[in-house]
């Protein structure tokens, strides 16, 4: 549904952006992750037709934004960083103009305004002008004139900045009620956000892609265990369990051994390590899974090159 392909932007003599590849397919929500100044405004700017590139492509449905940029922004909403709020107009006459604009039929509009107005709980500030609305609202309105279409993409620019607990827990609702009737890209540098609502996530670090294919939770990647005694002499029989990648002894002495077990794959490797711990007559003392956070992820891709995780 959404391809970039090889996106660059250059100022000058300044990279914005540089060789940015990622797909994100229908019905999907990706979360676009990097931190500040790392190039996802610009990436959604140009996505969205709103800044043209220095190289490379980006298409939605198939529609290359820039050669049929008409076509590629009918399927698509965006609302960015600062929402196009005009504050005089009532939230209602905004969506009604901002319909109109689209191009949504005169006898189509009414229906348009009323589900965007029920899908983003605005239905009690339907009459109220944008200005007297808290900032929790007016992201909503925003996000209402996204989707007042209904578009099959979706592009959210850090949509819960600058937004109290109590409103970011609102709009993270109101995404995630739209997930599956829409393909979806939310860009942040909110890690929370990305966890809650993403299905897959891709950082960004530098201009350059820095990983791509990233579950927003992480499996379990190992086991820290703790065995009285010197168990040096089983990390073979460990090391042979279905799944596990590695024994790594962390500290080891007569009277207590303290092991790093890593492993990979679907295969569930505890209960075989607690059995050939204790069938050699350890004492297990303590047996703790290790799991990798998304933040473990963000803070080792964006040190290192282009990677893939899967």
């Amino acid at each position: 549904m959404i391809e970039i392909e090889s996106l660059s932007k250059v100022y000058g003599s300044t990279t914005a952006i540089e060789d940015v590849t990622f797909r994100v397919e229908q019905g999907e929500i990706m979360g676009f992750l990097g931190p500040n100044g790392a190039g996802k405004t610009t990436t959604m700017r140009i996505l969205t037709g709103y800044l043209p590139a220095t190289g490379g492509t980006a298409r939605v449905g198939g529609y290359d934004i820039h050669q049929q940029s008409m076509e590629a922004r009918r399927r698509m909403g965006y609302l960015p960083e600062v929402p196009p709020l005009y504050p005089d107009m009532t939230v209602e006459g905004f969506l009604d103009f901002v319909a109109q604009i689209k191009g949504i039929a005169a006898g189509d509009r009414p229906a348009r305004i009323a589900e965007a107005i029920k899908r983003c709980q605005l239905t009690e500030k339907r009459h109220m002008p944008i200005r007297k609305l808290s900032k929790g609202y007016k992201q909503r309105v925003g996000i209402a004139q996204a989707l007042v279409h209904d578009p099959p993409v979706i592009v959210l620019d850090e949509p819960t900045v600058g937004l109290d607990p109590r409103q970011i827990i609102e709009v993270r609702n109101l995404i995630k009620g739209l997930a599956g009737d829409h393909t979806m890209i939310l860009s942040t540098h909110i890690l929370p956000e990305v966890t809650m609502t993403c299905d897959k996530v891709t950082i960004i670090n530098g201009g350059k892609i820095a990983a791509t294919n990233v579950s927003p939770n992480p499996m379990s990647d190992g086991y820290e265990v703790e065995v009285e005694g010197n168990a040096s002499q089983i990390i073979p029989q460990l090391e042979a369990i279905m799944g596990v990648e590695g024994v790594e002894v962390k500290g080891s002495g007569d009277t207590r051994s303290f092991l790093n077990i890593t492993w990979a794959g679907a295969t569930e490797p505890g209960p075989e390590i607690a059995k050939v711990i204790v069938s050699n007559s350890f004492r297990l003392a303590e047996m703790r899974r290790r799991s990798a956070t998304l933040e473990d992820v963000f803070l080792a891709v964006t040190t290192q090159d282009t990677v893939e995780v899967q």
